[in-house]
Formats: structure tokens, C-alpha cells, sequence
């Protein structure tokens, strides 16, 4: 009864005020044409993009339209062709390349970002010490890993080898189910070289002495596994810890050995022995050499002269910078290398999405399950961030498509010469297309190298990685896609070293760039280069060290470089 009462006194005050009527009528009214308009912009777009996708897809070569070959695993396939992210802005990119091929490329383009006062050269080749003795025992190191986590960690074992005073066996390479890959030390690095550039400061043998080889190293308490070394562990923490081991045992085997060792605080002359052996000691067998310089050679089109930087990596006696001189052009093309690091052990391993949905949720999932148990468990255990979250926060890899929008955004024209290294490309060529399209001077290994030239390696992931190694480190510029990649930060740190100020890289901000994509269905493409172009001009920018950060990454310092006026 109240409820009829309620509406006809309802009734009879709009009787009294008609105008409520009209004014109620005219605001539902608006929300209904604003709802039509907005569901039709909606489909609208909807089509656009579609358009715009077939029309971007069709321009591609027709050897990337096929699709890629599966790779034999059993529960996943990892080359099906996946949804194009993008479409819109990837459009609008080829439009700006194809206008800008009359324009001049920026200015800085190709140059480092210096700090003006200070110009540095390597010298970590200096020694103010006499050699080790070595009579403290004997340090073996088995190092897990691809050849990036291995060389870091052959080189700490080189400085704990100094601080304890004891001879080093040398490095073993364990074999992982990621990598799949059976290399050792003398397959990727010269062991006759290494062993003697590095006698004037500790003792290597090949092998332990007969008499220590049979001991059960475990079970004598002279095992270390990274579960019993913190990370980025100090040198007291070998002293105390490692020493008495090594005194009563006469060996210690460490395993794993990833990042074991803290950058700071660490004695100054301990710290440029890390130096020597990563940017001095460690070079790469005559074969791995050899095919690195026919990589460069053939990105360049011809020969060229061979820097400081060359000379080092590639060593002055390869026999490509020797032959066919008389053919070559006179003058050499530049290029720009892209690490993309975006194989499928890091698309799962980041816990991100790369718009495959469902599917590519289940093929993920199912490589962690064979290949990250631990990850696995702890998702189990632990609250994980989500991929939105992730992706907000810088923390996913790029994807191809990002990787070439920045570059496009960044002003590389159309023609330039692109390297891209890395292994296979998480979903196949369909993933790559993009770049392809953007950018039809696209090369890998697999492409510039022959059958005969590229199979001695074909088996061996460290031995590819250390091809892309070299290209990309020779490359007049280098671009990361993955500030984490350990490969990429190595390379970064050889290119600053002997690159004298002419090596630029560039190191993306993901947490920003991602606030930049966001905006992928509204922005202009000048205003998406104009703030591309911002933040990578404040990461390019090389300074010097900062506290506590790697020496490999960032040598220059006074313990790895010198000012040049020294």
C-alpha cells in the first residue's frame, strides 16, 4: 500500500511539473544516440585495424608468408603463426619509412651518447702484482648455463682463484636440457691462450693431479652448489667459508657458480683481473673467429679496415681479412644488430602474454612443466604477480613487433642493414614478419652463412651464441630488447670497452616504452616518435659505473678503463 501511495503522489507532482518529463526524455534520449555512436566507432575501428593488417600483411615476401618449420618437441609447436600485435601502428610505420627515404636520418643516429669530460681507453691489461703461486689447492668450476652465464662465471673463478691462492682447473661446461648443448671450454675458447695470458697471475692446469681425481668431493664436504653461496657473495665470504676447505681438502668444485661473486666492495686489483680475463683472455677458437668475420664481412657487403675492436674479437690473423681483397667494393655499408630475446625458454620463463591467448597460454605452460619445475612449484606456493602487471612494469621481454616500431620510431631507415641474433624466434617466422616487412635488409646467421659454412655449428647453441656474439658486438650499432639478457649486457660492455666512443647501444626502458604502447590504438606516429625518441636518448647515454653494478656491463671504471689523457 505505501508503494501505490509513493507513485501516485509520483503522478500528481509530474502533473504539477510536466518539465521534469521533458528533461528526463531528453537525457535518455542522449545516452541512447551516444551508445549507437559509440558501438559503431567501435566496429568501425574494428575494421580499420583489420585492413590495416591484411593490408601490411600483404606486402610481405612470400617465403615469410609460409609457415615455419615445427621444432620436434613433443608438447608444444612452437613455429605456428601467431596474431600479428599492432597492426595499427605497424601500418603507420610503413607509411613514415616509405616517406622517409628522401629524409635525412637524425643526427645522433649512430653515434654514443657521451659525457663530454672524460674519454676513456682499456687497461685492464696492466698489472701492478707478481704471479700466484698457487699452492693453496686446487679450484674446479663446472659452469651452468649458455656462453654468457659461463664466461661470467669462468671469470669470477679466475679472481676466487687469486684471492685464495690457488691453482684453477680449467672450466667444464654443464650440460643443460635448455641448452642441449655438449661444447667445453677448448670448443668455444682458446685454451693454450687463455692458460698463458693469464700465468701472470694464476696458476691453470688442464686437469687435476692423478692423485686427487678418484676423491669423492661431496662427501669430503669440498662440494659448493649455488644453494650454498648467496648471490653476488663478497671475497670474505671465500676466505672465511672456502679457505679452510680448500687447505685441509687440497680441492674445492664449485657447480653452477652463477653470479657468485659481488662486484663491491672488492680489492681494486681483483676487480681488473675480472676485466683481463672477460675483455683480454678469453678468445674465441680459430673456426668460431673465422665465421664471425664472414658474418661481418657480408653485412658490410666487403671488407673493411679492422678496428681495435676487430682486432681483438676476430684476431688479426683470420683468414677473411685476408682473402679477395682485389674484388671489394671501396667503401663498407654500416649495420645496425637487434639481440632479439625473445626464444621460447624466455617467453615462458617471464610469467608474460604475447597476445596468442589461450593456445599460447597451454604451450607455456607446458615448457615450464619439462623445464622450470622450480618456477612451477613456486607459482604454487607463492601469490605471482599477473602478466599485466609484469608487462606494466617493464618486467616482459619485447616482442619483435615493439623491438622494429622502436627502431622505426628511432629513425633507422627502411634500407638499413639489419642483423638480428638469437636463436628461434618464439612463434616462428609469422612472429618476425614484421620485421621483415619494415626492414627487407634483414639477415641472421642462417641466412649469410652456406649449409657447409653454418653446419660445424648447427648443433651447438653456445657456439651459435657466439657468433651472434661477434656480429653484434662489430655491428655500428647495437640495439637490446631485453636489459636482463645477459648476452646483451656482454656485448654492451665489449663494445664500450673497445669501442672508443663510437659503439653506440641501445638500451630501451621497457617500464616507460610500455606506457608508450599503450597508447597503440589512438596515438599519431609523430608523437610516437617524438616520445620513443626521448626515452631511449636518456638510457644511450654511457657514464660511468655505478656501485655494486657489473664490471662486464659497465667497464667504465678505473679498474677495468683509463682516462685517455693518462
Amino acid at each position: 500500500m505505501r508503494r501505490k501511495k509513493d507513485f501516485g503522489c509520483w503522478r500528481r507532482q509530474q502533473r504539477r511539473n510536466p518539465g521534469n518529463l521533458v528533461f528526463f526524455g531528453v537525457v535518455g534520449f542522449f545516452f541512447l544516440v551516444n551508445w549507437w555512436m559509440v558501438s559503431r566507432m567501435q566496429r568501425e575501428s574494428s575494421a580499420r585495424r583489420k585492413d590495416q593488417s591484411v593490408s601490411l600483411i600483404s606486402k610481405l615476401p612470400a617465403t615469410l608468408k609460409q609457415p615455419f618449420p615445427e621444432k620436434q618437441m613433443h608438447y608444444l609447436k612452437i613455429g605456428r603463426p601467431r596474431r600479428v600485435m599492432y597492426t595499427r601502428l605497424l601500418a603507420l610505420a610503413a607509411h613514415a619509412l616509405a616517406d622517409g627515404d628522401s629524409k635525412p636520418e637524425p643526427h645522433d643516429l649512430w653515434k654514443e651518447t657521451l659525457v663530454p669530460s672524460v674519454t676513456w681507453k682499456p687497461c685492464a691489461d696492466l698489472r701492478s702484482w707478481e704471479p700466484s703461486d698457487g699452492t693453496n689447492g686446487y679450484i674446479i668450476i663446472s659452469a651452468n648455463g649458455g656462453i654468457s652465464q659461463q664466461r661470467v662465471a669462468i671469470c669470477n673463478a679466475v679472481s676466487i682463484a687469486r684471492l685464495l691462492n690457488s691453482t684453477l682447473v680449467l672450466p667444464k661446461f654443464l650440460y643443460s636440457n635448455v641448452w642441449k648443448d655438449t661444447s667445453q671450454f677448448s670448443d668455444i675458447y682458446q685454451e693454450e691462450y687463455f692458460i698463458n695470458y693469464l700465468k701472470a697471475d694464476i696458476k691453470i692446469v688442464k686437469e687435476l693431479p692423478v692423485e686427487l681425481q678418484s676423491l669423492d668431493l661431496e662427501v669430503m664436504g669440498s662440494l659448493f652448489t649455488d644453494a650454498e653461496i648467496m648471490k653476488e657473495a663478497k671475497p670474505s665470504f671465500y676466505v672465511k667459508k672456502v679457505l679452510p676447505i680448500l687447505l685441509k681438502n687440497r680441492v674445492v668444485h664449485f657447480t653452477g657458480f652463477g653470479n657468485r661473486l659481488a662486484f663491491d666492495p672488492i680489492p681494486f686489483d681483483l676487480q681488473r683481473l675480472r676485466c683481463r680475463c672477460n675483455f683480454h683472455a678469453l678468445r674465441f677458437v680459430n673456426k668460431i673467429q673465422e665465421t664471425g668475420a664472414l658474418l661481418v664481412e657480408r653485412m658490410r657487403r666487403h671488407k673493411s679496415r679492422w678496428s681495435l675492436l676487430e682486432h681483438n674479437l676476430l684476431n688479426q690473423t683470420s683468414k677473411s681479412n685476408h682473402n679477395s681483397k682485389a674484388i671489394q667494393p671501396p667503401k663498407a655499408s654500416r649495420y645496425l644488430a637487434i639481440h632479439l630475446r625473445f626464444e621460447i625458454d624466455m617467453a615462458a620463463y617471464s610469467l608474460c602474454s604475447f597476445g596468442g591467448g589461450e593456445e599460447e597460454e597451454r604451450e607455456l605452460e607446458a615448457y615450464r612443466e619439462v623445464h622450470f619445475p622450480a618456477l612451477n612449484a613456486m607459482r604454487k606456493n607463492t601469490k605471482m604477480p599477473s602478466a599485466d602487471i609484469l608487462r606494466s612494469e617493464g618486467q616482459c621481454p619485447l616482442t619483435p613487433e615493439e623491438a622494429v616500431l622502436m627502431l622505426a620510431a628511432l629513425g633507422f631507415k627502411r634500407k638499413t642493414n639489419m642483423y638480428v641474433a638469437g636463436a628461434d624466434i618464439y612463434g616462428g617466422k609469422s612472429r618476425i614478419a614484421a620485421l621483415k616487412s619494415l626492414y627487407p635488409n634483414l639477415e641472421t646467421k642462417e641466412s649469410l652463412l652456406s649449409p657447409s659454412e653454418i653446419e660445424p655449428f648447427r648443433s651447438f647453441s653456445s657456439q651459435l651464441a657466439a657468433l651472434d656474439f661477434i656480429a653484434c658486438t662489430v655491428a655500428d650499432a647495437f640495439a637490446m630488447t631485453d636489459s636482463g639478457s645477459q648476452l646483451s649486457s656482454l656485448v654492451a660492455g665489449y663494445r664500450i670497452y673497445y669501442g672508443d666512443g663510437r659503439r653506440p647501444t641501445i638500451r630501451p626502458n621497457k617500464r616507460r616504452l610500455v606506457t608508450i604502447f599503450a597508447k597503440n590504438y589512438t596515438i599519431e606516429w609523430k608523437q610516437f616518435e617524438a616520445s620513443v625518441r626521448k626515452t631511449v636518448r636518456q638510457s644511450k647515454m654511457v657514464q660511468e659505473r655505478p656501485k655494486a653494478r657489473s664490471i662486464y656491463r659497465h667497464p667504465r671504471c678505473s679498474e677495468c678503463m683509463c682516462p685517455a689523457d693518462s
